[in-house]
């Protein structure tokens, strides 16, 4: 019945040193949490992503207000009874250093009234 005893007890101690110190074990189980958490976190982003897609499509699809709005934005278009008007910025000043002026007159002042 001692040598049963003992031999359970060396079994017992056996499998919880391949449990907890090789790379199977518990390290492995914690790799593979961490892991998942992971992947939920991603899953979750591209799930938003993908209901922010569906209801673009289905505007797309049902609605005339978003195609147009689209075909402005990306694709320049404008609708027959509107004028388009396109805004030119001015160029930026040169600094006197770079352009030294080439005419003699001296620059006009105005009285700020």
């Amino acid at each position: 019945m001692k040598w049963l005893a003992a031999a359970l007890v060396v079994v017992v101690t056996l499998l919880q040193a391949r449990l907890w110190l090789t790379g199977d074990g518990v390290r492995e189980l914690s790799r593979l949490q961490a892991a998942v958490a992971t992947q939920s976190g991603e899953n979750e982003r591209l799930e938003v992503r993908n209901k922010e897609l569906a209801a673009e499509v289905r505007d797309l699809k049902n609605g005339m207000a978003a195609l147009e709005e689209r075909a402005r934005s990306e694709l320049g278009m404008i609708a027959s009874n509107e004028t388009f008007y396109q805004v030119v910025p001015r160029k930026a000043a040169v600094a006197p250093a770079e352009n030294p002026p080439t005419s003699a007159t001296p620059p006009t002042r105005t009285a700020a009234r």
